[in-house]
């Protein structure tokens, strides 16, 4: 699949939203990349993961299982899963932090492939791995959808990332004029 190819899959889901977005990392955007609404398809997400797999380097096929952060990590992930014929997992933030949980279980040093939907800041990401980590089990490489810092944010390991954007990010006392007249919306799963 080509750039073109992807974006108009997202396009066809209305799933590339232009506005004024808050995003979980908290910081503001102009465009939002509502994944949900591309995976819904369960055909187009297959397409777009098999994409994705087709990306990934040797160390990231050859795992033991894959770990999503929840909410938006859990669909791609659980499609990475299934045609690496791999377990899926996914960490959650009951109290704000990440943990395992629903009686997942990683075994020791078993080598993990953690996939996002989305990375921005790539702090989910390292959350996410982090959390991984005090399961005992060892992140050997990342991949998401999408990389919205195209290629800048650092995730502790190799990212592979389906699509590179390049989409400006601000802080909220920082609104270029075109975005502050616009008002917010929060449209992701963390508060």
């Amino acid at each position: 699949m080509t750039d073109a190819d992807i974006l108009a899959e997202f396009h066809a889901a209305q799933a590339l939203l232009d506005g004024h977005f808050i995003l979980s990392s908290g910081l503001r955007s102009a465009r939002y990349l509502q994944c949900a609404r591309v995976l819904m398809d369960p055909a187009r997400a297959a397409r777009l993961v098999a994409a994705l797999v087709a990306k990934l380097p040797a160390a990231a096929r050859g795992v033991d299982a894959v770990v999503s952060p929840a909410m938006g990590g859990v669909i791609v992930g659980y499609e990475v899963a299934r045609q690496l014929r791999v377990a899926s997992m996914f960490v959650e933030r009951p109290s704000g932090t990440f943990e395992l949980r629903r009686g997942f279980t990683l075994a020791a040093r078993a080598r993990v492939l953690m996939v996002e939907d989305v990375v921005t800041t790539g702090l989910s990401s390292r959350e996410a791995i982090a959390a991984i980590g005090e399961a005992g089990a060892t992140v050997v490489a990342a991949a998401c959808l999408v990389d919205r810092s195209d290629g800048s944010a650092d995730v502790g390991v190799p990212l592979t990332a389906l699509l590179r954007l390049n989409v400006p990010t601000y802080a909220a006392d920082a609104l270029p004029p075109e975005l502050a007249a616009l008002p917010p919306v929060k449209p992701g799963s963390r508060a």
